[in-house]
Order: structure tokens, then C-alpha cells, then sequence
């Protein structure tokens, strides 16, 4: 059982410009990361765009759901900002059916060394491969449904959306 591996940039992948303090896009740290994590699955990496999610459009998250449709993979992990990451797992549940995706990201990028995107894609393996068909987002050793998931601003973590009054 192969496991397609769709990057899309978030903070996942960015990199460190010392020279200015920026944060900027290079390649994929996907490779490293899985032979850091001794991982012994076949996977398939693909990389759909490098960009953080804030910059995401419909097309983008169009291309996301038409790369899932079309891979003949039917477990899919993807690597994407966690700003928007429920908006997109929100896409991908509308339009990509008998598959099982899991979203996952990083608060830290990778390259500071003491990033929550090895844990994070260390669970979404683990979870790809356990859960039924939907959509996921896999989070700091959680995962959640696609339509009871938000990021915490304040916080900074994944959480289930809040029970409203009216439906207690």
C-alpha cells in the first residue's frame, strides 16, 4: 500500500535567511525528513507548490483536490500552512470521495531544528494508514474531522470546534 505525499509549502518547508530574517521557499524538506524518521513505507512525493497558505486561492486548492481525484494512490498525506488548512480540508471533503487524506503542517519550520513537523508527519503516516476513508488534519499527535477543526489563534494549537449553546 503506497501512500501518495502531496507538499504544498506553510511553514512546514520554509527556510531561514540569516542574512535578513526572512522566511522564504526553496525545495521540499520531505526526503530528509523521512529518512530522519527512518520511515520504511513507500510513499510517492509530489510537490504541488511551494507557498504559504495564506496565499492559497480556489485554484490552488483546485489543484490540490484534482491531483488527490487523479492519483491512483487512495491514502493521501499533504504538507500545508496551518492557517488555512481547515478551509482546504473543507475542499478536499466536498470534491475527493473513497480516499483518505490527512492534512498536516508545522508551527516551526523544519529547519530551526526543534519543529513539530516531524511529530506531525509521523502521526499523519500513522494515521493515513488507520483511518477509513475522509478527510483528516493531523496535529501535534491528534487527528480531527475536517468539519470540527479549527486553529487556535491564541492558543496556536489544533482543537474541535466549540459545542455552540443551541446544541447542548
Amino acid at each position: 500500500m503506497a501512500i501518495r505525499i502531496f507538499t504544498t509549502g506553510g511553514t512546514f518547508d520554509k527556510e531561514y535567511n540569516e542574512l535578513n530574517g526572512e522566511l522564504y521557499f526553496k525545495d521540499t524538506h520531505m526526503d530528509e525528513l523521512l529518512t530522519e524518521g527512518r520511515s520504511r513505507l513507500k510513499v510517492y512525493i509530489k510537490t504541488l507548490m511551494m507557498i504559504d497558505s495564506l496565499e492559497m486561492t480556489p485554484d490552488h486548492r483546485n489543484l490540490i483536490a484534482v491531483e488527490c481525484q487523479q492519483c491512483e494512490e487512495e491514502r493521501i498525506v499533504i504538507t500545508h500552512g496551518t492557517d488555512t488548512m481547515a478551509e482546504t480540508a473543507r475542499v478536499l471533503a466536498k470534491r475527493v470521495t473513497g480516499k483518505t487524506i490527512v492534512l498536516t503542517g508545522a508551527m516551526i519550520p523544519i529547519k530551526f531544528g526543534s519543529s513539530d513537523g516531524l511529530f506531525n508527519l509521523g502521526s499523519a503516516l500513522a494515521f493515513v494508514q488507520s483511518l477509513p476513508p475522509g478527510v483528516y488534519v493531523a496535529m501535534n499527535g491528534r487527528y480531527f474531522n475536517w468539519d470540527n477543526v479549527r486553529k487556535n489563534r491564541q492558543t496556536g494549537i489544533f482543537e474541535e470546534l466549540p459545542v455552540s449553546a443551541s446544541a447542548k
